[in-house]
């Protein structure tokens, strides 16, 4: 017994789709050409970050805008970073550390009163504490 499969070319899938043969072929002509462009970027972003390994988006667009001219490429700086996003090239934030304490400073100073006070009954001393905890 001998099934007869359709086929499924180019030609099928796009009639299937509503759209021409030509409009899948410019849109891989387009997918190619972006990759090229998109590889160039990052060949020029990779260049600058040798030298300037801390450089942000938004400075690192401003310096590409010369070197891309070179190669008729022009780039909106949202689409820099969606691209230095998928390439994990987007500079990561620097944690800050917590400082809790400034006892360098000109302000009145209270010395410590309760160092040799014995406590005898509740509510003789009341103290506080500001306790930091670090959220990722």
């Amino acid at each position: 017994m001998k099934f007869d499969y359709p086929r499924t070319g180019i030609a099928s899938l796009c009639r299937l789709f509503g759209k021409t043969r030509h409009a899948w072929y410019d849109h891989q002509w387009r997918l190619n050409q972006a990759s090229i462009a998109e590889e160039i970027i990052v060949q020029e972003v990779l260049k600058i970050r040798a030298e300037l390994p801390r450089l942000g988006t938004r400075k690192l667009h401003h310096l590409l805008s010369v070197q891309l001219a070179e190669h008729q490429l022009s780039i909106g700086r949202d689409k820099l970073f969606d691209i230095l996003k998928t390439h994990r090239l987007l500079v990561k934030n620097r944690r800050r550390t917590i400082s809790t304490t400034n006892s360098h400073h000109w302000l009145f100073k209270y010395t410590n009163q309760i160092k040799n006070m014995v406590v005898s009954r509740p509510d003789q001393l009341w103290v506080r504490d500001i306790t930091y905890i670090r959220m990722p």
